[in-house]
């Protein structure tokens, strides 16, 4: 295994900015459809939903520089999208 280190960090960095903000809109869109919302982020769990989105971000970011390469990050966070918008598709959360 290879030891971590600071030596790849814009791949890393680049990969959790990029993929990481669609990743935290996945994550928003998923608790909205799951919270069965339609139009409306004035009430209590729209605005949670609208919310959620900065902390999954920073916690993606934060957690991208334990990747062992800026290439793993970006391979790993684009399957976490892929499955993600997959599962946001599936629901019936996306419009249509």
């Amino acid at each position: 295994m290879k030891p971590l280190s600071s030596k790849d960090w814009f791949g890393k960095a680049s990969a959790a900015l990029v993929l990481g903000f669609t990743l935290a809109l996945a994550v928003s869109g998923l608790f909205k459809a799951a919270m069965g919302l339609k139009d409306t982020y004035f009430s209590t769990p729209g605005q949670f939903s609208m919310w959620i989105m900065g902390p999954v971000w920073a916690f993606t970011l934060s957690l991208s520089f334990l990747f062992a390469s800026g290439r793993r990050a970006w391979v790993w966070l684009a399957l976490a999208n892929l499955v993600l918008w997959s599962l946001l598709w599936l629901i019936g959360g996306v419009a249509r």
